[in-house]
This record gives structure tokens, sequence and C-alpha cells, in this order.
């Protein structure tokens, strides 16, 4: 992570809602990381913060001997209020010294002096999705490396309606970057077919993406490095220090153990909220950097059960049509994630003119968060409903009804799988 010359502590005791505390240590411009709650007395020497911040939760307690570290201690409740919050800064910047130089513009240029030091003159390639993570990663590594940069995307036919080719645009003209295409949906659904687990879907995914790397990279010499847009609750939600796996991620719980690739990943540590701030300093477009959150493995995992061709092109209309209907309503940018799940484990009886039709339902998810660690399910209007239902019920063949998932997280997870 990059070299700031301030750094807080914040040492997370298991609460659900923890990493809202160290989003509000970086809003107020001190750069922050979050450790479990019994790292030792050795290791916080060695990171030697100007303060540690205690978050609330259910796990044990902190070594006694913290106490004795001379390093200033103030407890944060997870949803802090405005004097919460002044209080919070009075710790940061009265009782720990910080001049909060915790900014974008460093951060972007403290990374390209890091890449650069790591890569030196070998080959890089990137694992590129075209989604905001992956580009502001293969972007802030091409600003490193230029043309020792190979960004290579892979098509595992679970993409949205159109989306390959908006990607392969958007990089080889728009950005100018060496893009190599792969077409792989065969390949990959042969790779799933009669898979209904969630999570040996996505493993399976996510190992069969670094093989076809592999294979891409054979094809260009040695290269030494592989670029992932890892954000950190990727990482948290694939395994936390005082919690339990909720699901793995293809970029971090799904790399089979005999990667030849070093990795690198900028973004590792940041929020999503500053990956899209990171992308407005590298200069992407409003688009590009608001386009919302896609799982890895795609449309594979808003399938529920077996995926076949046919279901994903079901999926697909569906989802064109939330995305279209949520964009003329003017509420994208206002919305986290929406799209929607197809769960073909069941059907339900409906009536088409005179017809009775036994057909799949579709799930309509939409929620709102500031960075998908907690998320509340988002209060569209009733219009808007009823146009995306009436639209997907009689333009999507094998559909007969909508319903509308009104949980947030948590209890529930933003994905159903």
């Amino acid at each position: 992570m990059a070299t700031f010359s301030e750094m807080v502590l914040v040492l997370d005791f298991g609460g659900q809602h923890n990493q809202s505390i160290a989003r509000q240590v970086r809003e107020l411009h001190v750069y922050c990381e979050m450790h479990p709650y019994n790292l030792s007395l050795a290791a916080i020497r060695q990171i030697n913060p100007q303060g540690i911040v205690f978050s609330a939760g259910p796990a044990g307690v902190a070594d006694p001997g913290i106490d004795e570290l001379g390093i200033p201690i103030f407890r944060a409740d997870a949803h802090q209020t405005p004097e919460g919050m002044a209080k919070l800064r009075d710790f940061l910047y009265g009782v720990c010294g910080c001049r909060g130089n915790w900014t974008m513009a460093k951060f972007v240029e403290e990374q390209i002096r890091l890449i650069k030091a790591k890569a030196g003159d070998r080959k890089v390639l990137c694992a590129l999705s075209g989604g905001v993570d992956s580009s502001v990663a293969a972007t802030l590594v091409h600003r490193a490396v230029g043309d020792r940069l190979t960004c290579v995307f892979v098509d595992h036919g679970f993409m949205r309606l159109n989306e390959p080719e908006r990607i392969v645009k958007t990089f080889r003209e728009d950005l100018g970057m060496n893009l190599v295409f792969v077409p792989a949906a065969e390949r990959f659904l042969q790779k799933i077919a009669g898979v209904t687990d969630p999570e040996a879907k996505r493993k399976l995914i996510g190992t069969e993406f670094i093989r076809v790397f592999e294979e891409e990279a054979a094809k260009l010499g040695t290269v030494d490095f592989l670029v992932q847009g890892t954000v950190y609750p990727d990482v948290i939600e694939s395994s936390t220090a005082t919690g339990t796996v909720i699901k793995s991620h293809h970029n971090v719980g799904g790399l089979p153990e005999d990667l030849r690739f070093e990795l690198i990943e900028p973004l590792r540590m940041l929020f999503k909220d500053e990956v899209r701030a990171v992308g407005q300093e590298l200069g992407l477009s409003e688009d590009l950097i608001w386009r919302q959150p896609f799982p890895g493995p795609g449309l594979a995992i808003r399938v529920l059960g077996e995926v076949t061709r046919d279901k994903l092109d079901q999926l697909r209309l569906a989802d064109d049509i939330v995305f279209r209907e949520i964009k003329a309503a003017g509420l994208y940018r206002q919305i986290w994630q929406s799209f929607v799940i197809l769960p073909t484990t069941m059907k339900s009886v409906g009536v088409m003119g005179n017809e009775r039709t036994y057909a799949y339902p579709a799930v309509l998810r939409a929620v709102t968060s500031q960075d998908a660690m907690t998320a509340e399910w988002a209060r569209l209007p009733n219009e808007l409903l009823e146009r995306i239902s009436s639209r997907i019920v009689n333009e999507v063949p094998g559909i007969n009804r909508v319903v509308y998932d009104i949980t947030s997280k948590p209890p529930g997870t933003i994905e159903w799988e």
C-alpha cells in the first residue's frame, strides 16, 4: 500500500458495520487500515500508527498492553452522528496530530511510483472486465508502464447485453491500450455445465479465467505480472479475521494455488467511492466511472441453478430492460446496483392472453449503498416498477412474473449467490 506519512489503525472487533468506521476516517482525509482486534503488540509497534480506533463488535478484547504503547485510542460507533464525526475529527487532528494528507491525487502519484518500481522494464498483463475497478486499475498501471501493459478481455459469455463490444471500443479506440479480445463463451459454459452450487460456479470461473490469461500470456512471451481490480470489500467479504467467508470473489478466493504471475492490485485497499475518485483523477469518462458494480462471474451467478445459453439470453434481455428504464427515470447515479435474478429452480403459473403459462419468475434487485458493506433496498417509484414489470413479462419469453426484493444488507447480501 502507499507509504503515506501518517496512518491510523482501526481494530476490527467483528461488528457488521466496522468498514463504515474506516471509511469515515478516510473521508476526513486520514489514511487508515483495518486489522483484527487481536493484532499483536509487536505488529502494532511496526505499523507505528498515529492513533488507534477501536470498533464495536462481538469479538474478544485487545491485548491490555496496548494501553502502554503511548498511542492515542478513541472508541467509535459504526453509525456516526454529526457529533460523533466531530469527535472523530477532533481525535484525528487534535489528539493524534494528523494533517490530512490522504487524497486521491497523492494516491495516484504514489501508486504510479510503486508500480514503476515493482514492474521495472518487465511486461504486465491486466485481467480486464470492463467494470469500474478493473478499468481504473488498468488505466493506473498504463500510466506507470505504458505499452508494456497488455489488457486481456475474456468474453466468458456471462456479460450484459452488448457489453463485449462496448469494452473493446472503450479500451482500444478511446483509451489507446493494447487489448487482446478472447471470445470464450462456449469454453466457460462447458466448464460449469450442470453446476448449481454458487461457490463452485465462482471458483470454476475464477480458475478458468487464470488459465485463459496464462494461455494469452504465453503468446506474449515472458510476462511476470498480473493486474487485477481487487478492492477492499472483495477482500473483506471473501474472508475476515473476525468473521466467516460470506462468498469468494473470482479475483480473491478463486485464484489457483499454482498461479505463476505476481499480482499487482493497486486498488486492493480502496473502497468503491475512492476507486471512482481515482478514476476522476485519471480523467476517465463519467459513464465508465459511474458504471454499476458487476460480479466477475457475471450472469452465471444471477441464474440460480444450472446455467444454459437460453437462460442467459432471457436474463440478458430482462437485465437490459431494468438498465434502460432506470436510466430513463434519471435514477442510475442514485442506485448502487440494479439487476435481475433468474431463479430457474422454480416456475409459476400465469396467464398470457387466453392461455395458461408455466414460466420462470424474474426477481428485481435494486439497492443503495456507499461501499457495498451495507445496503438498503431502493425505494423505486411505483410507476417505474410497473413499467419494468410490464416490459419484462411482455418482451422476455419464458418469464411470466416479476417480484421485487426488499431485503437490506444485512441480513441479506446484494447478490443472491
